[in-house]
């Protein structure tokens, strides 16, 4: 059974066109990794589980921010390692400075014994849909080619 994930894709209108808010994974595997290490805040949920609460819940837990609105489905992508992933487009904005994410802990260095605590995400930012195409981990990438298909259709206009 493949593991599950939902996640919410903030976007904006800004002058230059649409930007969508990305946030980086915490901890020391990813602290060196910029391209293609971004993704859209998100997690695991289990079978049985509404993925939409599921992805509004991830996104609070990773951001320390809440959001509701008027969601629109981007689908499902399968990545690379078989994870299924299922989104939604809200159009919001938020400061990235205002990001307060959940920790998780890890050994490290390995083998240390010493656990210490990471946070799951350690930074958020807004990307023009160029740049995020360049930043989120590939397997993502197709939620900005939907979002894009859909932002001038069914996405109302802020």
């Amino acid at each position: 059974m493949a593991k599950l994930s939902a996640g919410v894709l903030l976007f904006r209108r800004a002058n230059h066109g649409i930007e969508v808010f990305l946030v980086h994974p915490g901890g020391p595997f990813w602290a060196k990794k910029d391209n293609g290490a971004w993704s859209l805040p998100k997690g695991e949920y289990v079978e049985g589980d509404e993925p939409l609460a599921a992805a509004r819940r991830e996104f609070e837990e990773e951001t320390g921010i809440g959001v509701d609105g008027d969601f629109v489905s981007l689908g499902q992508v399968r990545q690379r390692g078989g994870k299924v992933v299922t989104a939604w487009a809200l159009e919001r904005d938020l400061d990235p400075g205002a990001l307060k994410s959940n920790t998780f802990p890890l050994e490290w260095p390995p083998g240390s014994g010493r656990v210490q605590e990471f946070p799951e995400v350690d930074r958020g930012a807004w990307f023009s849909l160029p740049e995020a195409r360049v930043k989120l981990l590939k397997g993502q990438v197709p939620f900005i080619d939907r979002l894009e298909r859909v932002a001038g259709d069914t996405v109302p206009a802020g």
